[in-house]
């Protein structure tokens, strides 16, 4: 049985979803969204880029987001794991060119129940618990899938499904990247220590051989903590996954002082193989957004920007093709597949980069010669849509020179890494 027809339908009620779906209603189009949760519900990737502050904006829904508990961020901090680490801090106002000089943390479940109620507001009809069971046809002007309620027909597929990727595994594509095979726990601390000047919502990435812990603070009392691993470390770690989080923020001695006095989950949430792309990001029938086109590493907090960003592209393609104006359908689809292929590159390659001891040198250094140091910054704001600047990319690989060179030369000053593994019983034994 048919439940529905429509002019889009979106898979997944997030917020690249919910941004699809709000800019198709807006221009008049029947979308149905399928959301397999009920909002407002749980989801790590609280941080947030400059880039998502202006296309919020940009979109008319600052307003909505003012209404929301959240914490300003004006950069972020990379700290050594050892005792006595000094952070080095990238300051959102420094970003070559210029941009949105702040950028805020908040919680998940608020922000994307926001944009799903602005998507039901401009017009979409969103369907909660409902998850798609099977992809039962996709071409270009004819698409059907089916649910546990009956099938639901459509003239074009936007996925959004997150690291779900239902069309990537349909169809076949989606591919973990083996050098980005990792492991992330995560959990909601209250009491954590943090700065009380303005850099007291910085997001902090405290480093260590093994990987990096995130610190993003919510709210006055609470702080979202992660931990991601590289997956040969993750498999050898002596405590059971539900308890990493915790036995490694004990063993860190910059993280077992800022969470001396803090109250600790029961238990972290893990997620693993998180690195993927399921490329082509467009096909005959479909658009993938945000996690389930590709997923990066989450050190840089890109997740929800690029997603949202490739959102509204998506919707003007889809939008045209309905209405049957401008090229057709397999230009189209390359040429969105094209813009996430260029806004997701920098990203790629920085985040490839991150997991070398000589460019968390460079990083930590916190200058550079030909404005190096700000290009950096201005990437790691979201200035990168629909293509980086030609500024931005020769500097970008300027710095992959001198992490390169760092390797032989010490452009900055060499740091010895901390390990979990190694280096710091005593600081688990004090804590204990």
């Amino acid at each position: 049985m048919t439940l529905s027809r429509a002019d889009c339908l979106v898979i997944g009620g997030g917020p690249a979803g919910a941004t699809a779906a709000r800019q198709l209603a807006l221009q008049g189009l029947d979308v149905v969204v399928l959301e397999k949760d009920r909002h407002p519900r749980f989801h790590v990737g609280e941080s947030f880029l400059p880039r998502s502050l202006a296309q919020l904006r940009e979109l008319g829904l600052e307003d909505r987001l003012e209404r929301l508990p959240r914490v300003q961020k004006l950069g972020a901090e990379f700290l050594e794991g050892h005792a006595g680490s000094e952070p080095s801090r990238i300051w959102f106002r420094d970003a070559l060119g210029g941009g949105e000089p702040e950028a805020f943390n908040i919680a998940r479940a608020p922000f994307d129940a926001m944009l799903l109620d602005a998507a039901r507001e401009a017009g979409a009809t969103v369907r909660e618990d409902t998850p798609v069971r099977e992809i039962l046809e996709l071409a270009d002007g004819a698409v059907r899938v089916a649910t546990a309620d009956g099938e639901v027909a459509a003239r074009y597929l936007l996925d959004a499904s997150g690291q779900g990727t239902i069309l990537g595994r349909h169809l076949g594509t989606r591919r973990v990247l083996p050098a980005l095979k990792k492991v992330a726990y995560f959990g909601h601390f209250r009491g954590v220590g943090r700065a009380e000047d303005e850099t007291g919502g910085f997001i902090s990435l405290v480093l260590c051989r093994e990987g990096w812990f995130w610190l993003i603070p919510l709210d006055e009392e609470t702080t979202s903590i992660g931990l991601v691993l590289h997956h040969g470390d993750a498999r050898q770690l002596p405590v059971p996954a539900s308890q990493i989080l915790g036995w490694a923020v004990r063993r860190c001695p910059v993280m077992a002082e800022r969470c001396a006095d803090a109250v600790f989950p029961e238990s972290n949430g893990v997620t693993a193989d998180f690195s993927y792309t399921c490329a082509p990001y467009a096909g005959p029938g479909y658009f993938l957004l945000g996690d389930a086109a590709t997923f990066l590493d989450p050190i840089f907090s890109t997740g929800v920007c690029l997603g949202m960003m490739g959102a509204v592209e998506a919707a003007e393609h889809v939008a045209a093709l309905v209405r049957g104006t401008g090229a057709d359908a397999a230009a189209r689809q390359q040429d969105y597949s094209r813009f996430v292929e260029r806004s997701s590159r920098p990203f790629f390659r920085l985040v490839e980069g991150f997991y070398q001891q000589s460019f968390r040198e460079l990083l930590l250094s916190e200058s550079g010669p030909l404005e190096v140091h700000r290009a950096l910054v201005a990437v790691l704001a979201g200035h990168v849509f629909p293509r980086p600047a030609f500024a931005l990319r020769w500097r970008l690989r300027l710095f992959e020179l001198f992490v390169r060179l760092q390797k032989r030369f010490e452009l900055a000053p060499h740091r010895e890494p901390f390990s979990l593994f190694d280096e710091a019983a005593s600081a688990d034994s004090a804590a204990a």
